[in-house]
């Protein structure tokens, strides 16, 4: 039983969140409807560009005036590109389950039989969303930010990262737009593929001369980031996880276990040059789990190889052509700039959408 001091205070934090949830929604709201009226009076003007800096100019000034802060020109201009961007959003994009369905979904009337929908983000958020200038890009960011509750800097980091990039690289257009309405979805093994895999939060340089073991070491210190990465769904099943067979010791480096897929990941980690023992050794690790390890309403073990090196062509001759448990993944400790990372995908998949 609660002390009743605990109680109050649990009162008072849900009534302080749901507060800061509806002044949120309300600002969204109204910046929304400034930004609209910003736009239909400058409109009106003749000579658009010069009548629209002098109008929010005075605007900001008078506006400056009574709430002394908040309404720069700088700000008006956000504004008014917020209400164009979402107010231009393409139907095909909103019209999915997310904006239909959600009940915490901001709707807007934009006119005549003309509405708006907004997810619940919060304004630091739509102003990092409006520097995507790509709408479908935009749109698998808003998604995924209200999908898994990231934070502005967590936002930040997964686009820096090019998450969107690595997720549709060889995806069909349908594919990439089911991403950008529903945002990521784990079904299948190779939907919690990300390759590269951006370490960058490790603190270990691209070219240092650092061990298995301190990589291995890093990864448990940022654990929380590392399955971030991975994708949804992990839970952290343990570091250098022994079995035995016929009086032999073996060790997983590291276990996690994924609740939509239902099925056990058993991760290597190298750092030279991979080859066919180490995919015969992953294989070993993913039979004794299906035999020894996993239940009968469980899936199949997935193995992944973390390595700074993948040879694609060793990979393929050594695994068997319907392989769906056992992948070599390539990961980067530090972050490629936007046009490195394309060329680097288009290299193996052809030219990015």
């Amino acid at each position: 039983m609660l002390p009743l001091s605990d109680k109050i205070i649990r009162i008072i934090e849900e009534s302080r969140h749901s507060t800061a949830k509806f002044v949120n929604a309300q600002m969204l709201v109204a910046y929304y409807n400034i930004g609209q009226l910003i736009v239909e009076e400058m409109q009106s003007g003749k000579a658009r560009a010069e009548y629209g800096i002098g109008l929010l100019k005075q605007v900001s000034e008078e506006l400056s005036h009574t709430f002394k802060k908040g309404f720069s020109v700088q700000n008006l201009e956000r504004m008014r590109l917020f209400y164009s961007t979402y107010s231009n959003s393409s139907k095909a994009l909103r019209n999915s389950d997310i904006f239909e369905k959600s009940s915490n979904v901001l709707r807007i009337s934009s006119g005549e039989n003309m509405a708006t929908t907004l997810l619940p983000l919060s304004w630091s958020h739509y102003l990092f969303l409006l520097g995507i200038d790509n709408e479908t890009e935009r749109q698998f960011y808003e998604v995924e930010s209200f999908n898994n509750q990231w934070t502005l800097k967590e936002l930040e980091r997964q686009y820096n990262a090019g998450l969107f990039l690595r997720l549709t690289k060889g995806k069909n257009k349908a594919a990439i737009m089911q991403l950008a309405t529903h945002g990521q979805k784990i079904e299948t093994a190779t939907d919690i593929l990300k390759d590269p895999l951006m370490l960058e939060f490790l603190g270990l340089a691209e070219h240092s001369g650092y061990s298995e073991t301190e990589l291995e070491t890093a990864i448990i210190n940022q654990l929380e980031t590392f399955m971030l990465e991975l994708g949804k769904g992990f839970f952290f099943g343990g570091r250098q996880v022994r079995f035995s067979f016929n009086e032999d010791h073996f060790f997983v480096d590291l276990v996690f276990y994924n609740r939509f897929l239902k099925c056990f990941i058993l991760i290597d980690l190298k750092i030279g040059k991979l080859k066919h023992q180490d995919l015969g050794q992953m294989q070993m690790y993913i039979n004794y789990y299906d035999r020894f390890v996993k239940q009968p309403d469980e899936n199949p073990t997935i193995g992944i190889i973390l390595c700074r090196h993948k040879n694609d062509a060793l990979v393929e001759i050594t695994l068997p052509e319907n392989n769906r448990q056992l992948y070599a993944q390539k990961y980067l400790t530090m972050l490629p700039t936007k046009d490195e990372l394309k060329k680097l995908i288009e290299k193996d998949y052809g030219k990015t959408e």
